[in-house]
């Protein structure tokens, strides 16, 4: 059981709230080294387990990061505002810009890793985009990097005898991407459905995202409908958590 102070609550809580109050605060800035587990022993009289949970609370709330042999500071990245509603605009791709202009503002994104395949549909994303079990999809992979930090991994399905021929079987699918062309193509995306959900990462994932021990990801699904109901993408994400503030802004 962990140890508890006067009010009740355990004394790595309370050790994290204050080095939470104190990043805020702007005592301990971006890349700021925080006392470790000895200072915490010494300064709340506390085993060193109590010092390591409390460390332990702010590292799985993405505020701070180890560095072997150095200690832990605090995260110097600053979150990413995804902004799920004016991303998607058909004002946003439609006029050929990039659906991540609405997030990013300027700030350098890069896509350091694609891959374009032509693959069997599995199970969950035929079933999604109404395929035949065995029909195939054209799949998109990539790593995108924000200032220098892999933030999201994203793996695109689309029915492959839609986009034949098309710039969206290319790496370079131009200006306002994959729903540009879906337009160009006469399949225009005109309604999204997103799902969001949390897990831990694997190994792969983790180390793919440079990961901080502890780190959870979020993941969105997002499939792509024309007008008539027709499914034409689907989109798996896989975010780091502690890199994203997930806003949705909308009219009552």
């Amino acid at each position: 059981m962990a140890t508890k102070d006067g009010e009740g609550q355990p004394k790595y809580r309370r050790i994290a709230d204050a080095l939470r109050e104190a990043i805020r605060a702007g005592e301990y800035g971006p890349g700021a080294r925080l006392p470790g587990e000895n200072d915490l022993m010494a300064a709340h009289g506390v085993a060193r387990m109590t010092a390591r949970q409390a460390l332990g609370v702010l590292r799985s709330e993405g505020l701070t990061e180890s560095r072997k042999g150095a200690g832990v500071f605090v995260r110097a990245f600053r979150p990413l505002r995804r902004r799920g509603i004016q991303r998607l605009s058909g004002e946003q791709w439609g006029a050929g810009r990039s659906i991540w202009a609405a997030d990013v503002e300027d700030r350098d994104l890069v896509v350091d890793q694609i891959a374009v395949t032509e693959e069997t549909a599995p199970e969950r994303v035929a079933h999604l985009l109404g395929l035949a079990p065995d029909d195939a999809v054209c799949v998109r992979s990539r790593r995108f990097v924000l200032d220098g930090k892999p933030v999201l991994l994203a793996v695109s399905h689309l029915p492959a005898a839609l986009v034949a021929g098309s710039a969206i079987t290319r790496e370079d699918t131009g200006p306002g991407g994959i729903y540009a062309r879906l337009a160009e193509l006469g399949h225009e995306p005109a309604h999204f459905r997103e799902e969001v959900r949390s897990r831990m990462p694997s190994q792969d994932e983790s180390t793919r995202l440079s990961l901080s021990a502890g780190t959870p990801v979020m993941l969105i699904c997002r499939t792509a409908f024309t007008s008539d109901g027709r499914a034409v993408e689907v989109n798996e994400m896989i975010l780091d958590s502690a890199a994203y503030v997930l806003e949705y802004d909308f009219d009552a």
